[in-house]
């Protein structure tokens, strides 16, 4: 992986005599390792890197973007002339004023959330991987299923007016199912920035419980139902939110639940989130794609909407201040916040449990898909662990149901919080959640054909 010396060199290159008014260089380096394994056998074990240098350079308002991952001279100085080139073709932007400054950015802001040659070899993935595949084989009828990834990432930031970052970060995650020949099947998952960090074992102990459990499943009519999301499931909940409402891009296009109802209750009293780039819990980096660094939001407060996620282009049209939310340049989605948090509350997950006189518990949900953005509406089924309350505790397994379901209508009917959180990863994004009991909560039978298509 590039060093932080050759990294500055290639940005610095980038800008070097470019006939544009501004631009901009992004440099991402990137070493993935990847253990999977299905059926109980490792069938991949690889590391890969990639390195991609992207150029914007804007001439008279027009925006044009190239990308290169040959990163000799020639063809960076190719990859400028390139994105100069593709501007010309362009039709102004008026609403572009200017890259960042070094007053929104102060120049070289060097983090770094692991050491420059931290490795988790793919031999000791493999080895941990073939300890949780022994312990789920120990058990009878179960086999094991998932993927340990372990991600380290560079980004060198630069552009013409004076900005220059430089980081490096860390990220790795363990999700497993142990699936039985009764179509029963138990689902753990695990993050932390240092795999060596990872309790692999204990996640392999959470899903053997829950596929153990996880027989002669019951059918539960279409109804509304309490129901107890552990944190996986409402940590789905919370990225589909983001995506629904909390980037200054939807917001100023007027796609966002949030928009125009800053200050306005929207979830219930006891919903905060927040996005928290510098949690150490996460280990992300600590600036975005411009080169700001990233601050704190306050999203949703005590149930009142708050503040988006903005990137310099956005936050000049709301005449508000980046919060270091830009994605890398050549995304279409725009500034999107990557480190939420969703508040504890002051319960056990046994103690939720001891309150529900009748209920259902979801470990998580498959296929999420969104149903109606504005109103927070999406659609889902159960997976890999529900099991019936009754009088307080767990009973028999429940056939995987499917929910319609506001995000928004369910966080407005939360009956309790866990106090303990766990971090989420899906997607790129990471999420800090806890558990929690929702009244009302939207669910119906799967059917079959429905079942056998996702299979």
């Amino acid at each position: 992986m590039l060093n932080k010396t050759r990294a500055l060199e290639i940005v610095a290159l980038a800008l070097k005599d470019s006939p544009a008014d501004q631009t901009e260089a992004v440099l991402m380096a990137d070493q993935t390792a990847l253990t999977r394994f299905a059926e109980s056998v490792i069938h991949q074990n690889m590391v890969q890197e990639e390195t991609r240098l992207v150029v914007t350079t804007v001439k008279d308002k027009k925006t044009g973007i190239s990308s290169t991952n040959d990163l000799s001279n020639d063809c960076i100085r190719a990859a400028v002339t390139a994105a100069y080139e593709n501007s010309l073709l362009q039709n102004p932007d008026e609403r572009f004023v200017s890259f960042p400054t070094p007053a929104m950015a102060p120049p070289l802001t060097v983090t770094e959330t692991v050491e420059p040659n931290t490795k988790f070899t793919p031999d000791k993935m493999a080895e941990a991987t073939a300890q949780v595949i022994r312990m789920i084989d120990k058990s009878k009828g179960l086999s094991a299923s998932g993927a340990f990834r372990h991600e380290i990432h560079a980004v060198a930031v630069a552009n013409a007016l004076g900005v220059l970052q430089f980081g490096r970060f860390g990220k790795a995650e363990l999700s497993l199912t142990a699936s039985g020949d009764k179509d029963n099947a138990g689902y753990a998952i695990g993050y932390n920035p240092d795999p060596a960090k990872i309790d692999c074992l204990a996640l392999a102990r959470t899903a053997i419980s829950k596929a153990e459990t996880d027989v002669e499943p019951v059918t539960l009519p279409d109804g509304k139902y309490t129901v107890i999301l552990e944190p996986p499931a409402v940590g789905q909940l919370l990225l589909f939110l983001g995506f629904m409402g909390f980037g200054g891009k939807t917001m100023m296009q007027q796609r966002s639940f949030l928009s125009g109802k800053k200050g306005e209750l929207i979830t219930g009293e006891n919903i905060t989130i927040t996005d928290e780039p510098d949690n150490p819990l996460f280990g992300n980096m600590l600036f975005d794609y411009e080169g700001i660094p990233t601050r704190k939001l306050s999203i949703i407060d005590h149930g009142r909407a708050g503040d988006g996620a903005f990137d310099s282009y956005y936050a000049a049209q709301a005449n508000v201040a980046p919060t270091g939310h830009a994605l890398p340049p050549d995304n279409s989605y725009g500034p999107y916040p990557k480190n939420l948090a969703i508040a504890p509350g002051d319960k056990t997950l046994e103690q939720m449990i001891a309150a529900v006189d009748k209920g259902v518990l979801i470990t998580h949900f498959w296929y999420i898909n969104f149903l109606n953005p504005m109103q927070t509406m999406i659609t889902g089924t159960t997976r890999d662990g529900t099991f019936l309350i009754e009088g307080g505790k767990i009973g028999a397994a429940v056939k995987n149901m499917r929910t319609n379901q506001s995000i928004l209508e369910a966080f407005s009917k939360v009956r309790a919080i866990s106090s303990n959180r766990i971090v989420y990863p899906q997607f790129s994004s990471l999420m800090l959640v806890p558990a929690m009991t929702i009244d009302e909560f939207n669910l119906m039978q799967e059917t079959r054909e429905e079942w056998e298509e996702k299979c």
